[in-house]
């Protein structure tokens, strides 16, 4: 089966709590991974997201240790909607 891997950037303007997350991350903007099989639907392809990661911590911090760590891309869309709000 073909796999894939696309990365983009999710900006928080405050900081954010994933559930999972021991504490909240500081705003910034931080990778996101998602990495997506190839399926096969009436003769049409059509990827479909099997994963999804993010990067802590954000691009901006400095310091040595990185930390790749899976999240629901559900909880990672309703998080960027609150932070949207006034």
């Amino acid at each position: 089966m073909t796999t894939r891997t696309t990365q983009t950037v999710a900006r928080f303007s405050s900081p954010f709590l994933l559930p999972g997350f021991d504490a909240p991350q500081p705003a910034g903007d931080y990778r996101i991974d998602q990495d997506e099989e190839l399926i096969e639907v009436f003769s049409r392809l059509a990827w479909r997201r099997v994963g999804a990661f993010i990067h802590l911590p954000a691009i901006s911090a400095t310091g040595s240790t990185q930390q790749m760590v899976p999240i629901n891309p559900a909880d990672l869309d309703a998080a960027l909607e609150k932070d949207k709000q006034p």
